[in-house]
């Protein structure tokens, strides 16, 4: 008699902002003895994330398995084209189809706790918990009941970084308590294995990153041993993990994956201060906050969105004036100041990309004339800081380079990435083609992608 094939279980864990030569360089110290059992094998290496390096952008691209130019999210915001209104990123723009929608056609099951931009959550074969931003709890769970059970286990989505720069220890208490949410949700969704497909994605490490990431590289730094503390707390919860993944059965697979690397931060860089000073920035009127782009002028040749986009203003904008003829030349000009621009000597730019070379489908051949009807949340130019540069675009600053409370910023590179088959994807919207392909659930378009 045949009996039917066990249930193939993928896991997917996913460690927000986790740098992999910092997470090396801690296991080696033995300061993270559970997170060691994957980082120093050979199944593990640095990944690269997509652009802009934001969390929104990239685990976006590993649930929809596809790239900006696809799934839309370009940023935490867009800028309404008619009423120059700054929206944040949410699931309702994603355009792209996620991987729990292939699944599920499949009648495959997914569970998937804390996974940012997925709020406000929309049905799925299965269960869904959303990540940052998901400002309350109601509209972040699915199916609906699921809201009740997390609020009594004292779950909280995300923890409060009001005071991050200058409490560390009440930073630290809000990690921890958001860690202990995290494995209440996971005690809640795991145990009945009646999945396919499990994403848990902890978010802490970005948090500690931007508040106190010199703690982790610096064994002088005052908050070093608080900080290993928490990170040992941390590991203690990556260990958990790892054991229920050993006693599942076979067949089985895992990917552990950051949406981007960390580093110190050495220096803020506002772009629109400095398309400001260059003439291309006009506001009608003071704004009235940071992010107040209502006041953008028709006299405005370009403006920049977090926290590395510059926008020509075309024709595209209601207001914009710049004409597709000179379009081309005003772009190479913006882009060759930003690759001059220089704080104490130092190249603050790697890169500065041209839409049509960051994004496939855009050619060069149809530029400027695909500015007049593409969407406007793609931007013309994406930049690349150099490492220890923190790129920003906000509307009421006046001085291009400053300081705030933030000690650590996001790299393109170095992300960290683990697949127990061994598999080396090299952004992070490959990773989530790996799990459709896990699955063989890839679509004639993904293939299309990624033979390309």
């Amino acid at each position: 008699m045949s009996h039917p094939p066990q249930r193939s279980r993928l896991l997917v864990l996913g460690l927000d902002g986790l740098p992999f030569s910092t997470a090396v360089r801690l296991c080696r110290a033995g300061y993270l003895p559970n997170l060691a059992r994957i980082a120093l094998t050979s199944e593990a290496h640095p990944l690269q994330a997509e652009l802009p390096e934001l969390s929104p952008v990239n685990w976006t691209s590993f649930f929809t398995a596809a790239g900006p130019e696809e799934h839309g999210i370009y940023g935490f915001t867009s800028l309404d084209p008619h009423s120059y209104a700054l929206r944040f990123a949410d699931f309702t723009q994603v355009r792209a189809r996620t991987i729990f929608d292939r699944l599920g056609d499949r009648g495959l099951t997914s569970r998937v706790i804390n996974l940012p931009n997925t709020y406000p959550v929309k049905p799925i074969k299965g269960m869904l918990v959303a990540g940052f931003v998901a400002p309350e709890l109601t509209r972040a769970t699915f199916p609906p009941f699921l809201a009740h059970q997390l609020r009594a286990a004292g779950y909280v989505l995300e923890a409060d970084t009001s005071r991050g720069g200058r409490d560390p220890s009440y930073l630290l208490t809000m990690l921890d308590t958001a860690l202990r949410g995290r494995r209440a949700a996971l005690d809640l969704l795991w145990p009945d294995l009646a999945w396919d497909l499990f994403v848990f994605v902890l978010t802490e490490t970005d948090r500690l990153g931007h508040f106190l990431f010199p703690a982790l590289e610096d064994p002088g730094h005052p908050q070093r041993d608080a900080c290993l503390a928490f990170m040992h707390r941390w590991d203690e919860l990556i260990g958990d993990v790892l054991e229920r993944f050993e006693q599942l059965p076979e067949p089985k697979r895992l990917l552990v994956l950051a949406d981007h690397g960390f580093t110190t931060l050495n220096v803020e860089v506002d772009l629109n201060a400095w398309l400001r000073q260059q003439g291309h920035l006009v506001q009608d009127t003071p704004p009235d906050h940071e992010l107040d782009c209502s006041n953008i002028s028709p006299r405005s040749r370009a403006f920049a969105l977090d926290p590395s986009r510059i926008y020509l203003h075309t024709p595209r904008f209601s207001r914009g004036h710049v004409s597709l003829a000179e379009a081309p030349k005003l772009r190479e000009a913006v882009r060759a100041g930003l690759l001059d621009l220089q704080w104490q000597g130092e190249p603050v730019m790697a890169e500065v990309l041209r839409a049509e070379e960051l994004y496939p489908g855009l050619k060069e051949k149809h530029f400027p004339a695909v500015l007049a009807t593409r969407d406007s949340a793609v931007p013309d130019l994406v930049c690349v800081p150099r490492k220890g540069f923190s790129l920003r675009a906000k509307f009421d600053q006046t001085s291009i380079f400053g300081r705030a409370d933030r000690q650590g910023c996001h790299t393109r590179d170095d992300a960290f990435f683990y697949d127990s088959e061994g598999k080396r994807p090299q952004r992070v919207r490959d990773v989530g083609r790996t799990v459709l392909e896990h699955f063989n659930a890839l679509d004639p378009v993904i293939l299309t992608a990624q033979q390309s």
